[in-house]
């Protein structure tokens, strides 16, 4: 096995490492929204998932679905 192949084998485990790092603030800053800035945080998310998956990965698509699925996300009305 060459350095190279080992390098690459180390990768997956150092590119989680490096988003739990990552996503552990993330999550903790999003606690104190409200119900609405949740929503629309939530929507931008899936739609822009739903938008690279439904373009093929295109950053316009991505963008575009964020920005539709913010604005939806923004206007559900919470149960109360």
């Amino acid at each position: 096995m060459s350095k190279n192949q080992s390098s690459f084998t180390s990768l997956p485990r150092t590119l989680g490492a490096t988003l739990m790092v990552l996503l552990i603030p993330a999550l903790t800053a999003c606690s104190n929204l409200s119900a609405r800035e949740r929503n629309t945080a939530v929507g931008a998310g899936v739609g822009a998932a739903a938008g690279a998956v439904l373009t093929g990965g295109s950053a316009a698509g991505t963008v575009g679905g964020a920005a539709v699925g913010g604005v939806i996300g923004n206007q559900v009305k919470p149960k109360k």
